[in-house]
């Protein structure tokens, strides 16, 4: 229920993806958010507002001049209530009122007056997206702090395919989810590893581990939220990419390191923290056969010769430069002693152990952080919200870091 709390003004404008909205309204409500919707009298051509009424409990309004508010100032009280306005579809007409400060609605009138923030879902045929004045209007109110979620690329009602299609509820969700986090890593490119890696043993048969990349893929996404440019290199699973993270699939323990290797390397800005969240195997089978292994008549089974993978935490923490490593330990006996011998083996400032081993593949899980100060127990909660709470410590973390660093650094 990441939006508890939250009061969100849903403004809904003239298009076909006014549709859509209804499915927002819900998922806006699924995550914990009460939902009041405005509409324009051309939205009411493609959508009724008794379904808005219905969806959310709510009243739904569309004239300036309505009776049910009693100082007749709807533009200012529905506002006022809300903790963010969110217009979604924004019309290209709409999006021009916005820019150019048009007030002849209850809802341009609402977005004008308004003290709290603004965010637009453009929804408009590709070539209207494309004209100067539209372009002209999204760098308005962009200037202006409007913040404006896609558009995205696609089929369009017109049947035409092209850049301007409304983004998916779902996606629209998530941006309000983050418009609310805290920007702790603004700035700061991270580069995580998730979920298991898997060991040929040959070409339908393999060695891996009960990861489910839960976890990293949740890490990967609490940072984004929190403003960073995330980058999540993932052993096999079928989880979905967090929104506005950049993903590179791998299979093996070697292609991991090696993805890990390129990014640190690649040309441009660095990351600045690397959590290693991926259950990497310690070992490979250096005889992996070509062909599938076939029974014996005498049933004997192959010989399978084992060679050691590379140690991709400890390798990127002895780099010079090296970014702000965090690792992660998943021990079956004597966590605390474990833990605190693998972050110094590792050579790492901070060590995740998760307590119990049997939280692979689970929602939920308890950790335990491990740093040079000791021990900090972060309780039993679902790994999306301990996510959260881990992004936190660790933004904690770097801005310590940082200011260290400045503080030694040379005076010119």
């Amino acid at each position: 229920m990441e939006l508890r709390n939250r009061h969100l003004l849903l403004g809904i404008t003239g298009g076909v993806a006014a549709y859509k909205a209804a499915e927002l309204a819900r998922e806006l409500q699924r995550r914990g958010a009460t939902v009041q919707v405005v509409m324009t009298e051309a939205a009411t051509r493609f959508i009724g507002t008794a379904t808005f009424q219905a969806l959310t409990g709510q009243p739904v309004f569309t004239d300036q001049w309505d009776p049910r508010i009693a100082n007749s100032m709807a533009h200012i009280e529905l506002s006022r209530r809300a903790d963010a306005i969110l217009i979604a579809p924004a019309s290209a007409d709409f999006l021009a009122k916005l820019a150019h400060g048009l007030a002849d609605d209850l809802l341009s009138t609402l977005c004008l007056a308004r003290s709290r923030p603004l965010l637009v879902a453009p929804a408009m045929n590709r070539e209207m997206w494309a004209q100067a004045p539209t372009r002209r209007n999204i760098a308005q109110l962009r200037e202006d702090g409007v913040r404006v979620l896609g558009p995205a690329s696609g089929e369009q009602a017109c049947g035409e395919t092209g850049e301007g299609r409304m983004l998916e509820p779902e996606d629209i969700a998530e941006d309000i989810v983050a418009h609310f986090v805290p920007q702790r890593l603004a700035g700061v490119s991270a580069l995580i590893t998730a979920g298991p890696t898997f060991e040929p043993i040959d070409p339908v048969r393999g060695i891996t581990n009960l990861s489910s990349g839960k976890m990293g893929f949740a890490i990967a996404r609490a940072c984004r939220q929190a403003g960073a440019q995330v980058t999540l290199v993932a052993g096999p699973t079928a989880l979905p990419t967090p929104r506005g993270v950049h993903r590179v699939d791998v299979r093996t323990a070697r292609q991991m390191h090696q993805a890990v290797l390129d990014q640190l390397d690649a040309p441009g800005a660095r990351p600045g923290l690397f959590v290693a969240v991926a259950a990497v195997a310690d070992w490979r089978v250096a005889n992996a056969s070509s062909s599938k292994l076939k029974k014996t008549p005498d049933g004997a089974p192959p010989v399978l010769q084992f060679a050691q993978n590379p140690d991709i935490l400890a390798e990127v923490a002895a780099r010079p430069a090296a970014p702000y490593c965090v690792g992660f330990a998943a021990e079956s006996e004597d966590l605390e002693r474990n833990g605190q011998d693998k972050r110094a083996r590792k050579g790492v400032p901070l060590l995740v152990a998760n307590i119990g081993h049997e939280t692979f593949g689970q929602d939920d899980n308890e950790l335990l952080l491990i740093d040079a100060e000791g021990l900090q127990r972060l309780p039993r909660a679902s790994k999306q919200a301990l996510a959260a709470q881990l992004v936190a410590e660790i933004a904690q973390r770097l801005a310590a870091t940082g200011a260290a660093a400045r503080a030694q650094a040379p005076t010119p």
